[in-house]
Formats: structure tokens, sequence, C-alpha cells
């Protein structure tokens, strides 16, 4: 409330900004597990069906701003993001995945750390799952050795038409590198799989394709897999390097005021783990503190709108 009154920027919100005498250290301690640790963190508690939506953006930007920068989502220069079905064909080459109600598949964001803040739930479905990256990197080298080397290969990956200053419309990345002492995880099958409608691209091999099945199938395995259920105002962190992450597909309420609502947040942390040059290079910019900075189209400014659009 003190931030909305003296008129804080969403957009360029710091932890100065936002002020927690209590939370703070705890919130350290989050940082330090996601980047440095277990690779996620769960707070659970905020009363979001309790305040406004404006109240619970400046909450979750304030929180998170305590673990990063807010860094662009997607070629809109959203630093506040909205995850909600728009009603969106997921076909289309264009479409993300969080503008629908449909599964996703393991996945990885840009940053260092997402964060989602759940509003309101989904009638049915719409399970969050999480899976350690290097847990499912080791059993694909335990199980299939010769997948494991595909998996280091370059793969292309759409950039969903959202293409910054001197960027091509897809680029080429490993999906698991070794760096710094850690593994460096990168997956998004979709902006694989859309990345073979473009006649530049490379062709994936059957190696490849297999290879990414193992992983969905691995990550996917009691044992490895952790299912979490979206209570509202519970907010998920997550390192993308090292997490995978996943939802089932859900069905929503028929009023549109009690349909599915998470924020979410893409933040860049100065101690972030070591990464690769290609994660600054080919498929993200670089902070001028040299960590990934997500989508940046030419032109675009940073917004934090209020509203899914």
């Amino acid at each position: 409330d003190a931030a909305i009154a003296r008129g804080a920027d969403l957009v360029t919100m710091t932890a100065d900004d936002f002020p927690l005498p209590r939370l703070a250290p705890r919130l350290r301690e989050v940082r330090r597990a996601v980047l440095h640790g277990r690779g996620f963190a769960l707070i659970r508690g905020w009363p979001s069906t309790e305040r406004s939506l404006q109240q619970c953006a400046f909450a979750f930007r304030g929180i998170g701003a305590h673990l990063g920068e807010a860094i662009s989502q997607n070629g809109k220069g959203h630093v506040l993001g909205h995850v909600a079905n728009l009603g969106l064909d997921y076909a289309d080459p264009t479409t993300r995945g969080y503008q629908t109600r449909a599964e996703l598949a393991y996945h990885v964001d840009a940053g260092d750390i997402v964060g989602l803040l759940c509003i309101r739930p989904s009638r049915s479905g719409g399970q969050s799952k999480v899976a350690s990256s290097t847990t499912v990197w080791n059993e694909v080298v335990r199980r299939r050795p010769d997948l494991a080397r595909a998996l280091t290969q370059p793969y292309p990956f759409s950039r969903w038409g959202e293409v910054g200053a001197g960027q091509m419309r897809w680029f080429e990345l490993p999906l698991f590198q070794h760096h710094g002492g850690r593994l460096v995880a990168a997956i998004v099958r979709t902006a694989i799989e859309k990345a073979q409608a473009f006649d530049d691209a490379p062709r994936l091999t059957a190696a490849q394709v297999e290879a990414m099945d193992v992983v969905q199938a691995i990550a996917d395995e009691d044992g490895v897999r952790l299912d979490m259920d979206f209570r509202p105002g519970d907010m998920q962190f997550l390192c993308n390097h090292s997490t995978l992450h996943s939802r089932t597909a859900y069905e929503d309420w028929p009023e549109q005021d009690r349909r599915r609502h998470l924020l979410r947040l893409w933040l860049a942390s100065d101690d972030g783990p070591a990464l690769p040059s290609n994660y600054v290079t080919r498929f993200q910019g670089a902070t001028r503190g040299g960590r990934p900075n997500g989508i940046n189209v030419p032109g675009v400014k940073l917004v934090a709108p209020l509203e899914p659009v």
C-alpha cells in the first residue's frame, strides 16, 4: 500500500523501493536456495483473493525485486506477465503456451529465475510440475548415453516472431551444457518444433527428437517429478538453469472473474550461476550486469500491465 501511495514504478522497482525489514532476510535465503541450492521455492500465504489486482501485482513485484531484476518476457516488453487463457490457438507459430489452457511440456523460461503468483486457480487441472534438470540429465546418461550426446548438440529454437536487434528469427543452443562446475539446461520443445517451419533452420535428427522424448518421459516419472497444486496467493520461484517445469491442461470456470489467473516474473540475478557465453550471444541479450536479459525488441519500451493482454 505504501508503494502504491507513493507512485512506485512497477517497471523499474528495486529492493530499495520495496523495503521488507522482516521478510528480506528470508528472501535472501530463498534467493540462495533457488540459484545455488534445490532450485525452487514456494512462498505461501499472500491473501490474493482479498486484495486488488494492483495490490497483488505490487506485492509480487516487490518480493521479486529482492530476488533479481525484472526483465522483458515477450515482444511487448512486459516485465509483469499474465498467465491466462486468451483463447489463442497454440498451433499458431507466434502463440505462447502461457496464453492457452493447453498442457505444457517440461521447459525453462528466460532469465535466471521465473516466478509465478497464483491469483486464482482453474476449475480443474493446471497442476504445476517441476523436476531437476540435473537429475534428468544423469538418468539419460545412465540409460541412454547415445541420446545424452545428442542433447549436447545445437538445437534450433524459434523466437516466436519476437526478434531482437541483430538476431535471426531462430537461434541454436544445446539443451544441456556443462559450465562452471554445474550443468546448465535450456529446453523449450515447442520453440524447437516451431523452428522446423523455417526453411533455413537445420532439420532435427531422429536422435535429437528421441532425446527430447526421453527427457520429457524421465522428468515426468514418479521420484523425479514434484507436483505442486497452486492455491490462491502461492508464489513459486524456479531457477531456469537447473529446474524444468511444466503444467497439466486445465478447465476454466465459465465466469470471467473466476478464471485461472497467474502473474509471472522473469528475473536476472547478479549472483546467478556462471553461464556459457551463448546464453547472452544467441539465446538472449545481456543486462548491464551480464545476466540473461529476456526478450527485447527494438523500439519496444518496458511496461507492467495490470490486466492480461
